[in-house]
């Protein structure tokens, strides 16, 4: 027998007023229409077959989360049950770890469908590395996007360069490089670090270059912006 036990349902009058309450607040309860839980959602008819078309879908993604029109794709139970056994993403994401920048929610996408690594400052280390080659190598991901964002912390700290408490300075030296190119501006500085970072992807790694010699590779910059939560594309 199960640890497990099922609740007793709410009286009718709570669970209306506790609905009432979810839908307020604009959030679907499980099993509601249109809630991620109740099922099938939104699929993709057709995945994308090579590097462009997977960054136009990343993008096309964002452009429906600015607008707040999405479709929210590959969320339902039976979309995570599909990849339980195997996964196949068709991009690769490098962000920030900050809690404003859900990685999956700001592209419209859902399970399986990204490979992402995330630290503060969006920065490239051997372990980034090794796990970006292996999104891009072993799993098939055919565009890898560095993202940053505006009003980055770590940035913000680099800039500064003041002491700070425990391990934190380590990320400085990743950084200071974008803080040398573009001065005090953290904006300048957020797209220098997103461009110097995926320079390194793309140089420093024999397997991610030779992905993108042989053009099933992307390497791109991107930066998002916390007020119009757009996704600007900027280059290596």
């Amino acid at each position: 027998m199960s640890q497990y036990h099922q609740a007793p349902p709410l009286p009718a009058r709570r669970r209306f007023l506790a609905l009432a309450g979810l839908a307020a607040l604009g959030i679907a309860w499980p099993g509601a229409p249109g809630s991620a839980w109740a099922g099938p959602v939104t699929r993709r008819a057709i995945e994308p077959d090579t590097p462009e078309a997977a960054l136009q879908m990343l993008m096309e993604g964002n452009a429906r989360f600015a607008a707040g029109q999405l479709t929210t794709p590959h969320r339902s139970l039976d979309r995570l049950n599909e990849v339980a056994a195997a996964q196949h993403p068709f991009a690769a994401v490098l962000s920030c770890a900050d809690s404003r920048v859900p990685v999956e929610l700001l592209f419209d996408q859902g399970f399986g469908d990204l490979f992402v690594v995330r630290n503060a400052g969006n920065v490239v280390t051997p372990e980034e590395i090794a796990s970006l080659e292996f999104g891009a190598l072993v799993l098939g991901a055919k565009v890898l996007m560095v993202l940053g964002h505006s009003q980055c912390g770590a940035v913000k700290a680099a800039i500064a360069g003041d002491a700070v408490p425990g391990q934190i300075s380590t990320l400085f030296q990743h950084i200071q490089p974008a803080v040398d190119a573009a001065g005090p501006d953290i904006g300048a500085v957020v797209e220098a670090n997103v461009q110097h970072q995926a320079h390194l992807l793309e140089r420093a790694s024999p397997v991610l270059a030779t992905l993108v010699r042989e053009r099933r590779l992307l390497v791109v910059g991107g930066v998002y912006d916390l007020g119009s939560r757009r996704v600007k594309q900027v280059s290596s």
